[in-house]
């Protein structure tokens, strides 16, 4: 046994929110209590008075991207110039032919085009795109997006494939597009877009599942290779004071990390969810939510409703901005997604539901009323349906998350990143965006998470975010963007320990520092619940702790 002392221990239960000693064996929390447990027969820890928390857990990444994004490029640059530097330095050090790879670039934060740039791409551009629900339109932002060109400038003799901070929109290079038999000629697949310019050609921007034609030729690593990236990633995470994940990358880190698992290597908790095109498969196979054991287990079916608010592919009931023509990618209505979901629902599989734009949630949460009334019918037991991102709502249905018992999954961190597209392209439609004050008081459980390698992983980054909703500057001013859906820290808190422990179904176990509990927690040296705010934006774990072992000291 091992006895942690000489702590404040903010448990997080409510039967006993604070003490100084912890009692674990064999991986779990055996008593919670003070001075008493000094008694017991353990090898003793003094912990020196610091501020132990629960293990925290980041309810919604994509672990094999975040994994490999280790080794990119990486793309999140303040000007188009410093990307393609980069792009360039990379390709000095590789082969001719070699793939180039990167991640995280934004055309949104760009702000150096030269007029000579942005005169060349005045008029420049014009959408391909015909859907049903809205005509041909002007090219989103037109004159912010780069080009195949503008790679091909720095890599003329290596394919390049750089994927956007959303992850909803690529850059490819003429080399890349050329691998990829990307021509004039080539149409547009279903709920993407080749981007093309006045007289037809692609530009080298592919939107939504317009990425798959160049990402689906890429080299892949083998199975192997990703398992040694993420146990590589798993101690950047401990680090930041993640002891759980739930992960929305498909197969080959499902296989990945079944092979951690299997040799011993996995020391996160992870949640995987399952691709919606996979549902066939795994209802077939019997597989069921909460299959699995402490370290690795099945979550829900993922499907996706929509695109993303940085290339206005997320669909809304009114035009972006600025884009009279442009409501943003559809892939579904509810009905479809309600034939999914009770599918999934008959075999015992919960739903999970990418939705950013006020429509897509519309249409889920359509198709969620549709599912409860089934289960009810059914007899079914109700499962712990979820909606990823809920980034902005219509007003008619911001509460129908808590009366659907549907668990609000949002990213605290993309209120800061994203408010100044929000404010340029949705308007006054931002009140409710990011709004997890409105959700908390409607009743709806939040889980939270960062969409990493969208945004970074790091929990407290989040943390701030959801207390402040400012950024590391200050801005938009000192009492927030929409300040009036702030949290506190005990509620921001809350959304990365038992509200993603209660989306896993796992709060008898995870979330909490409590008898019965796992002995996942982390060690800091000031107290979140009284330091300054921006305090928190420097915060990382001096220790973390996995299963009753140390797994991570500074």
């Amino acid at each position: 046994m091992r006895l942690l002392y000489n702590a404040l221990v903010r448990t997080l239960d409510s039967s006993r929110p604070i003490a100084s000693a912890l009692l674990i064996d064999r991986g779990e929390i055996v008593a919670v209590g003070g001075e008493e447990l000094l008694e017991a027969r353990a090898e003793k820890q003094d912990l020196g008075g610091r501020v132990v928390l629960p293990g925290l857990t980041d309810a919604h990444i994509h672990l094999h991207h975040y994994s490999l994004g280790l080794q990119k490029i990486d793309c999140e640059t303040d000007t188009l110039e410093e990307c393609l530097r980069r792009v360039a330095e990379r390709v000095q050090s590789a082969k001719p032919g070699e793939w180039i790879f990167g991640h995280g670039w934004n055309q949104n934060a760009w702000n150096n085009f030269s007029p000579r740039r942005k005169e060349e791409r005045e008029g420049e551009f014009t959408s391909q795109r015909k859907k049903e629900s809205s005509p041909p339109s002007p090219l989103r932002g037109a004159n912010s997006w780069p080009s195949a060109a503008d790679l091909d400038a720095v890599a003329p003799n290596n394919p390049v494939y750089l994927t956007a901070k959303s992850l909803h929109a690529a850059w490819a290079n003429s080399a890349a597009l050329r691998a990829a038999g990307i021509a004039a000629s080539t149409p547009n697949p279903q709920n993407g877009e080749i981007q093309r310019d006045e007289r037809g050609q692609p530009t080298g921007i592919l939107l939504e599942s317009a990425m798959e034609l160049v990402g689906n030729i890429v080299p892949q690593p083998g199975i192997l290779a990703l398992a040694d990236a993420i146990q590589k990633a798993q101690s950047a995470l401990w680090r930041m004071g993640l002891t759980g994940v739930h992960d929305f990358d498909r197969r080959a880190c499902f296989m990945a990390l079944q092979l951690l698992h299997a040799r011993g290597g996995l020391k996160l908790r992870v949640v995987k969810n399952i691709p919606v095109e996979d549902l066939d498969h795994a209802a077939a196979l019997g597989l069921r939510s909460g299959f699995g054991d402490d370290w690795l287990r099945i979550g829900s079916v993922k499907a996706f409703m929509d695109g993303a608010l940085g290339p206005r592919t997320a669909a809304m009931f009114q035009p972006y901005l600025g884009e009279p023509g442009n409501r943003g990618i559809l892939n579904m209505d509810g009905e479809q997604l309600f034939e999914y979901a009770r599918a999934a629902a008959n075999v015992g599989l919960s739903m999970t539901v990418h939705a950013i734009g006020d429509r897509a949630n519309h249409e889920v949460l359509d198709a969620y009323e549709q599912l409860r009334r089934y289960e009810r019918d059914q007899g079914l037991s109700p499962l712990r349906h979820r909606i990823e991102h809920v980034q902005v709502l219509h007003a008619d249905d911001a509460p129908r998350l808590a009366a659907l018992d549907v668990i609000a999954s949002m990213q605290p961190i993309h209120a800061t990143s994203d408010m100044p597209m929000a404010d340029k392209y949705w308007g006054d439609r931002s009140s409710l965006a990011y709004a997890w004050r409105t959700q908390l008081d409607h009743g709806a459980k939040l889980a939270f998470g960062s969409d990493a390698p969208v945004e970074s992983p790091n929990p407290f980054w989040g943390l701030h975010a959801a207390v402040t909703r400012r950024r590391a500057d200050g801005s938009p001013a000192p009492e927030g963007w929409y300040p009036e859906q702030k949290l506190t820290m005990e509620e921001a808190l809350h959304g990365f320990t038992t509200g993603a422990a209660y989306a896993a179904g796992l709060e008898h176990r995870l979330g909490r520092l409590a008898e019965g509990c796992l002995a996942d927690l982390i060690v800091l040296e000031q107290d979140p619940f009284t330091v300054e705010a921006d305090e928190l934006l420097t915060m990382q774990s001096s220790a973390t702790m996995v299963g009753g072992e140390w797994v991570w000291e500074a």
